[in-house]
Parts: structure tokens; sequence; C-alpha cells
């Protein structure tokens, strides 16, 4: 059994998408074996704990030291026997400490067509924000490996959504999620827990094709 930890900060709909992904036995032979939320109010929790998964508040603020933070973090991972680290809507920067602990096993969502509109600033409604600003006609979703960088990490997999001319960033952001990210997260761990995916001169590479229907 492959296992992964997610780490969320908000309401969990891309955890939401993994945990119906394995009830429903498209994403075989994958458990979450931790959940955990740097704030104590994210629904992802609640998620988490009505499917049984093990979740855990850790707070940056309730530490001293921001390395104590991210190294309570890595042995809680560690404990728990991760296999993968699924950023799903985590929005604390990593520290450098954190990504060499889990170097190539940790990936990231993002809601746009890396390398448009990412980097420092551009999470959650923002990216729509500034994708309807700019009126480009195709926007998507992104899954990457994480390195050291802000979304700059090899990217595996991404999915196109055409943008209408009446969208607003809320109707926008709903729609590629629907169409976009809950298809190819759950998508590109099921290829890595596959053992299809490699990196190689800073690139992914993926055995096959990955079905996101």
């Amino acid at each position: 059994m492959f296992k992964i930890a997610v780490l969320v900060s908000g309401g969990g709909t891309n955890l939401q998408a993994i945990i119906d992904a394995i009830e429903s036995g498209s994403l075989k032979d994958v458990s979450i074996v931790k959940v955990i939320s740097n704030k104590e109010g994210a629904y992802a929790l609640e998620r988490a704990k009505q499917h049984g998964i093990e979740a855990r508040c850790i707070r940056p603020k309730a530490y001293a030291d921001r390395a104590d933070y991210f190294r309570d973090m890595i042995d809680d991972i560690n404990a728990s026997g991760a296999d993968l680290v699924v950023l799903a809507g985590f929005l604390v920067v990593l520290s450098g400490d954190f990504v060499s602990a889990f170097k190539g096993r940790i990936i990231n969502i993002h809601p746009s067509l890396i390398p448009s509109f990412c980097g420092d600033g551009y999470y959650g409604l923002k990216v729509h924000e500034q994708a309807l600003k700019r009126g480009v006609k195709v926007t998507g979703a992104t899954v990457h490996f994480v390195d050291e960088g802000t979304d700059t990490g090899p990217i595996i997999i991404q999915k196109a959504v055409y943008i209408e001319n009446d969208d607003t960033p809320e109707i926008l952001q709903k729609r590629v999620m629907e169409q976009a990210e809950w298809k190819i997260l759950p998508a590109a761990i099921q290829a890595i827990a596959d053992g299809r995916v490699s990196i190689k001169d800073g690139l992914a590479y993926i055995e096959g094709s990955i079905s996101t229907e």
C-alpha cells in the first residue's frame, strides 16, 4: 500500500477529491495516513476525521522557532510512514530543511498552467483574478514536484480549462477545481504510486500516459 500525507490550510476540496478517488476505487492501493493543517479551524481536518483519517493541526505560531515547527512536521510525517507528501492548498512556505527531508517526494497542486500565474503571491482566488485581468482564454491546473523555489519544481501533469466571457474569479475557481484539479491530483498520485514517474535533469518523466477522465 502506497501511503500519503496530505497538508492543507482550508476547506480541503482537493483532499476530498483524493478521498473520493480512494473510496470509489479509481485510486488504487493508496491510503492517506496523515492529514496536517496549519490552521485549527480548517474544515479539511473535519473531512479527515469523518473518513477515519488521523488528522492534526500544527500551527507555526505555536513554536518560538520556525525550524522547530518544521522539525515537528518532519517527525510526524516520518512517523506516519508516508511515501509521499501532498500539498493540497497548503499556504505555508516550506523551509529548505523540510524540502530536503522529502526530496523528490513532495507534490503540489497549483490552479494555473505553470509557468503562468505562479510564484510568490499567486494562490487561491488571486490566481484567477489575474488570469481574468490579463484576458487569457485558457487556464487550468498543474501538479508538480516541490523544490526550494515557489512553483518551480518539475511539472508532472497539467490540464487546461477554457475561460468564458461571463466568468468571475469565483466561477472560474470552481470550474478549474471541477474540470482540472480534482482530476489531475489523484491521477498524478496514482502514477507516482505505480512507480511510473521519475525526475531527470530537473524534469519529470512519466512512463505511459496518465488518464484524467
